[in-house]
């Protein structure tokens, strides 16, 4: 029978998580090393360093989760959580921060895959951010988490991830850095 009075409510640390998730990211990381026959050390940072950059995404994405089920869940329901209109409602603040937020994962994709193309940088940072929000929507409906999911963040991070894509494109003119580019990339 279900009980109406019980309530369940903790905190998940995003320790808990992504410890783990780092642990496996390392594990695989070294695993790839070993399989390939040339990596320069320059590319097994590049990689060791985007990971800690997706780490450190998730971590402020969806970090604490404030669990609270039961009696005192949050009680509106899941669909107003979501905010569909794009750009009349745009927080300015919170659109810079998601801008600054996607800004490296546009700058590691041309050394992750140098012939990657404008095009399919704005594809992969939507892409990227449709399933952070995705998420979010599912740790909400699941866990009563406070966090909510704006069609405004999925167009700032695309448009983040295009503007760091941009930047490396404008910085690898110039032979110093067009060298350290070579020197990283996949």
């Amino acid at each position: 029978m279900y009980n109406q009075n019980y309530s369940v409510m903790f905190t998940i640390e995003s320790g808990v998580v992504l410890i783990p998730l780092a642990i496996l990211g390392l594990i695989t990381l070294l695993v790839w090393s070993f399989r390939k026959k040339h990596v320069r050390a320059a590319q097994t940072i590049l990689l060791l360093s985007f990971g800690i950059y997706l780490l450190g995404v998730l971590h402020f994405v969806f970090f604490p989760i404030d669990v609270n089920l039961g009696k005192y869940a949050n009680q509106v329901p899941w669909w107003r959580t979501i905010n569909f209109i794009p750009i009349l409602t745009i927080d300015v603040y919170s659109f810079v921060l998601n801008v600054v937020m996607f800004l490296p994962f546009g700058c590691y994709l041309p050394f992750l895959k140098p012939s990657i193309t404008k095009k399919e940088v704005l594809k992969l940072g939507f892409q990227f951010s449709l399933i952070l929000e995705l998420i979010q929507l599912l740790v909400r409906t699941t866990l009563g988490s406070g966090r909510s999911t704006d069609v405004n963040d999925l167009l700032a991070n695309a448009f983040g991830a295009l503007l760091g894509f941009l930047l490396v494109r404008f910085v690898v003119q110039y032979a110093p850095f067009r060298r350290l580019y070579q020197n990283f990339q996949l």
